[in-house]
């Protein structure tokens, strides 16, 4: 990167550091390896970068390159980057349709146009949420071609993220009912504080008075007021202006819990210092009845048959059978203003969790108070999946047929107050809410790449018209909260890939036959079921043109050869029954074993098709087969896939036909073949036919024409052979036509010009 770019960009801070009076603020530099990006297909194709954004930062500045290759296919191309705080980015930029009951917000995005050789763009984000941060990068969407490796030159694009923060290590910290004096200049010395909320606080207010101007004798606040830290989602600060009022207050309803709170106040006026008094009051609204301190949990777990103290502790979960087993007591349920439902997490694999309710899974939620859950995916390693809800509702239990269960489910802080008119809303974030009744008493909900924070879960029945009518009622709803990797595993038409960003893992769904999607459920281009059954027996059924060439090697004494080519026939066939996109699949071993033998007998087939059309003596031309084919063998389990595999023993093998042509052609002072017939009714032809079948499966094949190009293949390979095979020896007689003589058979043995009897 340039190093006039890299100054000039951290100048500002450099300057902020030596002069700040009141805050001390430092720098950080934070940088990743550059990668290739790649078209858009599937999420595996984007480049995820993860980073850590510290606490008390107020700024962080990314540094975005795009560099360019200079190949001759390189066009003007649009880079699209995605940025999000807390899990990696939801994206759709192929448009494609969710599956039912998925939510997600997007993500913030912005698109580079790469003109030139490179792109240098800077994002920024003032009072960033700390904690985890992820940019994601991609090309515009595949075109479905195929490019084989080495046979097309595709222009490489190179994508760097830097971030550079500038944060606060003395940062003022406000506490409740504890005025505070603070002056503030703008725009060099904003007051920055940060105050801590603890669990249960309802409400939080935030008030300025006492403002004093220099050289303005009005006693107005001429102050902008932003509360929270900027996630690049929906209502993540808020902003009030206090200009024109002597003080100014603002309250958040339901503040996120066991967290700081970013505080930021400016000035709208331009180098003139204005001081003011801050204070804050925050109200706890509702707590849980007090469990003691061994009593309710271990109560529970000891009626479970649980060993409490010492040993391993194991908790049955899975008890689904007893509907009427209620997880809260009577005495709690009428006691409390919100119940406390004690949730049970057990970590099963890489991004899948589960959460069971302790002596559930049945839950009793009442009208009278909210029941909550708390899921606790505060981990690092929670954000790469996918977050279930599945919500069902016992209509036998249920005291009031005309009541509603309504759910809500939130980040960071719970919804305590749930009715018909309520919106999930916290202080800084929407939920996503859920509604059970008895025409619709089940409902689900599916959040990919859940943020990586505490969740809650809170139930309550809600009664129709007038709340007093409703009493004091309850029912029982069956929660089941988990995370998976994918949604529903990526259904039939998709296969869920855990993939990795440095040490960061998390999944997604590559699909197949045509289907599309998130979870794979957008049919929109999927291919039916008589597509799929002809892809494949037009793949497989193409193999069986091998059996020409097989015949003709095993009637003009090429025993070898025909071996080789039955050898391809065969695993070429089950390969592609193998890798069919659909559900019209057929594995007879490992997919892995099958393509590695259908690429070793194509390129041996070549191999000793070359070398048989030499014609050198038998005991050189055994000994190349078997060092070329060692050799090849070799080069694939290196790289199935590379140019130099199929092209190099292609060279070497024509560069030994070639000199035996030319010794024979020297040697008998004619050109060799010496028959014109020879050249005009086969090697031309064969030639012709190998070069068609090339260029189909180099130039045009692409994943909707697969299924017939790669035929074209097929047919046009097995074809040439038949062509360019050499005519047998007239010395030799033809495969079965040996010679018996009185019920024994007469094999001639040239080597010693002998003849035994067997």
């Amino acid at each position: 990167m340039d190093g006039l770019a890299v100054l000039c960009l951290l100048l500002p801070m450099i300057i902020t550091n030596c002069f700040g009076e009141d805050l001390t603020y430092v720098s950080g530099y934070y940088s990743k390896t550059p990668q290739k990006l790649s078209k858009y297909s599937w999420y595996g194709n984007v480049r995820l970068y993860h980073f850590r954004v510290p606490e008390d930062t107020v700024l962080v500045r990314w540094l975005l390159t795009v560099t360019k290759g200079s190949g001759s296919n390189c066009g003007n191309h649009n880079i699209t980057i995605h940025f999000r705080s807390g899990a990696p980015p939801v994206i759709n930029p192929i448009e494609t349709e969710f599956a039912n009951n998925t939510a997600f917000v997007p993500a913030q995005n912005l698109t580079l146009s790469i003109n030139n050789g490179q792109n240098i763009t800077l994002f920024n984000v003032s009072n960033p949420a700390p904690g985890d941060w992820f940019v994601a990068a991609h090309l515009p969407k595949d075109d479905g071609k195929i490019e084989h490796k080495g046979f097309s030159s595709s222009c490489s694009y190179f994508f760097q993220p830097q971030m550079f923060v500038r944060r606060v290590v003395d940062m003022p910290i406000l506490e409740s009912k504890a005025p505070l004096p603070q002056s503030v200049t703008s725009p060099d010395k904003p007051a920055v504080l940060k105050i801590f909320v603890p669990e249960y606080t309802s409400d939080l207010t935030i008030r300025i008075t006492g403002c004093v101007t220099e050289d303005v004798m009005a006693t107005d606040c001429p102050l902008l007021l932003t509360l929270g830290s900027a996630s690049l989602g929906d209502a993540s600060v808020r902003t009030v202006n206090c200009t024109g009022r002597a003080s100014c207050a603002t309250t958040l309803r339901i503040p996120p819990w066991d967290s700081w709170v970013r505080i930021t106040v400016e000035s709208i006026y331009v180098n003139v210092t204005t001081t003011f008094t801050i204070s804050a009051n925050s109200t706890v609204g509702c707590k849980p009845k007090s469990v003691g301190l061994t009593g309710d949990f271990f109560t529970r777990l000891s009626a479970n048959g649980s060993s409490v103290l010492g040993g391993n502790l194991s908790v049955p979960v899975g008890n689904t059978s007893a509907l009427g087993n209620s997880s809260l007591s009577p005495d709690l349920l009428s006691n409390t203003c919100v119940h406390n439902q004690p949730v049970f997490k057990e970590e099963l694999d890489v991004v899948s969790v589960r959460f069971a309710v302790i002596n559930g899974p049945n839950i009793t939620v009442s009208s009278v108070a909210p029941t909550l859950l708390l899921l606790n995916l505060n981990s690092f390693t929670d954000s790469g999946g996918t977050l279930n809800l599945d919500l069902k509702l016992n209509q036998t239990n249920m005291t009031h047929g005309n009541s509603s269960v309504f759910a809500c489910l939130t980040a960071r802080s719970p919804v305590l107050a749930l009715n018909s008119t309520q919106t999930c809303t916290t202080a800084f974030s929407q939920g996503y809410d859920l509604s059970l009744n008895v025409t619709a008493p089940q409902a689900a909900l599916r959040i990919p790449f859940p943020e990586a924070a505490v969740w809650y879960l809170s139930l309550q029945m809600v009664c129709p018209g007038n709340a007093s009518d409703c009493g004091n009622v309850s029912a029982t709803v069956m929660a089941s909260v988990y995370l998976s990797a994918c949604i529903d595993d990526c259904g039939t038409y998709g296969e869920c890939r855990l993939l990795r960003s440095y040490s960061y893992l998390y999944a997604a769904c590559v699909c197949k036959a045509g289907w599309r999607g998130w979870s794979c459920t957008d049919n929109m281009t999927a291919q039916t079921y008589g597509r799929q059954m002809a892809a494949a027996l037009l793949l497989t059924l193409s193999n069986l043109l091998f059996i020409p060439p097989i015949v003709v090697a095993v009637y003009r004494c090429y025993i070898v050869e025909a071996s080789v080519y039955l050898f391809t026939m065969f695993f070429s066939t089950f390969y592609h029954a193998c890798d069919q996109p659909g559900v019209t699949v057929l594995c007879i071993m490992d997919y892995d074993t099958l393509q590695y033998c259908d690429f070793l007998g194509s390129v041996s087939s070549i191999w000793v098709t070359i070398l048989c059309m030499s014609r050198v003596k038998d005991t050189f031309k055994y000994m190349l087969f078997m060092l070329g084919t060692l050799i090849i063998a070799m080069s694939m389990q290196l790289d199935r896939r590379g140019l130099w595999n199929m092209l190099g023993p292609i060279l070497c093998a024509v560069l030994a036909m070639v000199a035996a042509w030319v010794y024979r052609g020297v040697k008998r002072r004619q050109c060799y073949p010496t028959t014109w017939k020879r050249w005009v009714f086969y090697l031309i032809p064969g030639l012709a036919t190998a070069i068609i079948g090339l260029s189909v499966y180099v130039f045009t094949e692409t994943d909707d024409n697969y299924y017939y190009t790669h035929s074209i293949w097929h047919v046009m390979v097995a074809s040439s052979v038949v062509f360019l095979l050499p005519p047998r020896d007239r010395r030799q007689e033809p495969w079965g036509w040996s010679q018996k003589l009185c019920g024994y058979q007469i094999c001639k043995n040239e080597k010693e010009e002998l003849y035994t009897v067997t």
